[in-house]
């Protein structure tokens, strides 16, 4: 598969629209590297959700390629695209996404419920990782019981499930206070010194700056996005 988890060549998206066809993403070009912390800038309407889409196997190229782990994402059935979401890709939202009728423990496992792990496995593997990011006590505890930040890590444990390859964010702190914001960032550096690889989209430039590369998108165009070799 070589040094590159992921490489996107000549990437478009073009919506219909009553005033013909729009092109959201513009030739974009991106090569991202195993082990990487990468922030994808730009402000709203820049083309950033779609290129998460993309990025996350939720949509497919207008024209282009997206090559993830060796896979052209183009050529995969709907099947194959489902399996890579589910075991490779650990999506982490700006608004948490947890069912409020589970608790944090129970919303930790529903990835590897999905997997097929047995229940006594992915219990263990649901405790683990709420410990890692700091809410082992909390573990019976409901979203409606947690802060924003309590609610964020638990989201990060539940990205962190599958031990996916990439770790997606879309604007993981833009819910949340400076300072809570902050302590999610530090644990998002923890999970790359361990060696994940992470993407972050958003418009914070502060945010993007603690990252190691920043690939600014404004109106569909990429700029910084490919490795000089």
């Amino acid at each position: 598969m070589g040094k590159y988890l992921l490489t996107l060549r000549g990437v478009e998206k073009t919506y219909p629209m009553a005033s013909g066809m729009q092109r959201v993403l513009k030739g974009i070009d991106l090569t991202v590297q195993k082990g990487e912390f990468c922030a994808v800038l730009g402000p709203s309407g820049s083309g950033k959700s779609t290129l998460m889409n993309i990025l996350g196997c939720l949509d497919v190229p207008t024209k282009g390629t997206y090559t993830f782990m060796g896979m052209e994402t183009n050529l995969l059935s709907e099947g194959e695209l489902s399996r890579i979401r589910n075991r490779e890709i650990g999506f982490v939202f700006q608004s948490f996404h947890l069912l409020k009728e589970l608790s944090a423990l129970s919303n930790v496992e529903l990835p590897l419920i999905y997997g097929g792990m047995p229940p006594h496995s992915r219990r263990s593997r649901a405790k683990e990782l709420l410990a890692l990011v700091g809410l082992k006590d909390r573990m019976h505890h409901y979203p409606n019981q947690l802060s924003g930040g309590q609610q964020q890590r638990i989201a990060i444990a539940r990205a962190l499930a599958m031990n996916p390859s990439l770790i997606l964010a879309d604007e993981p702190t833009g819910a949340l206070d400076a300072a809570t914001g902050s302590q999610v960032m530090e644990l998002f550096h923890h999970l790359h010194r361990m060696g994940n690889t992470i993407l972050m989209i958003t418009h914070n430039e502060a945010l993007a700056k603690e990252t190691g590369r920043i690939l600014h998108l404004y109106d569909g165009v990429l700029t910084g996005g490919r490795h000089d070799n």
